[in-house]
């Protein structure tokens, strides 16, 4: 019992982070965001919530300057202020803001965006677990192991949803009528637009697929479903 009570304790203490971290994130997210009312993008979230037979698709800028798109676990949809403010300028279309709207709508349709929540308590008391057990035997360098190995391990799991995602936000782009083809251009777009200084790599990159990666998994659904962008 001895033995195994660093490991519980890790994990209590990783349920209690996650209680908090819960409670933080939806604290942050009423305190800052307000209700889309932009008519343009009101009526691509009309044809999205057409497509899916429910009364509205509900979507919030979120008052934050990075470029992002959000899902919250309670099914609200954020856009950062910044990303909206790309649309507002011309450098990224309606059609192209109800990609990243549909994109977001599959974290929540498919369970990614309450999932993910449960995920960061599950990488913290692995992370945790396995610090205390590897510095008894590598000190000083255990730390740096446990981080990177979780750091692995929820950057596969991102990208796999990623390209579920992807693919739910395909076939709701299809159906409302807008096509994949904003999906694709905005995928071309989206360094340029998330990078914030020269020679430094957008933070979506990290966890992330590759653009090109992710646009010739949209090229193959365009053949497999017979469709055009």
């Amino acid at each position: 019992m001895l033995r195994l009570s660093p490991i519980l304790l890790a994990i209590a203490y990783a349920v209690v982070m996650y209680r908090i971290s819960v409670w933080r994130t939806h604290r942050e997210l009423d305190a800052k965001s307000t209700e889309l009312a932009d008519p343009a993008l009101k009526r691509m979230t009309d044809r999205l919530a057409a497509a899916l037979e429910i009364d509205r698709v509900p979507v919030y800028i979120y008052e934050i300057d990075p470029v992002n798109g959000l899902a919250a676990p309670d099914g609200r949809i954020f856009i950062t202020r910044g990303f909206y403010r790309k649309f507002h300028n011309g450098e990224v279309s309606a059609e192209e803001m109800a990609s990243v709207i549909a994109h977001e709508l599959g974290h929540v349709a498919l369970g990614h965006a309450r999932r993910r929540m449960i995920d960061f308590s599950g990488q913290n008391a692995l992370r945790a677990a396995l610090m205390m057990l590897l510095n008894r035997f590598i000190p000083f360098i255990g730390a740096w192991i446990a981080n990177m190995l979780t750091h692995l391990l929820a950057s596969r799991l991102s990208r796999g949803d990623e390209y579920e995602a992807d693919e739910y936000a395909a076939a709701l782009l299809t159906k409302a009528g807008i096509g994949i083809g904003p999906q694709k251009s905005l995928f071309h777009k989206l360094e340029d637009l998330t990078q914030q200084r020269a020679g430094v790599a957008p933070a979506w990159l990290m966890s992330h697929p590759k653009t090109d990666e992710r646009i010739a998994a949209l090229e193959v659904l365009e053949q497999k479903w017979g469709v055009g962008g």
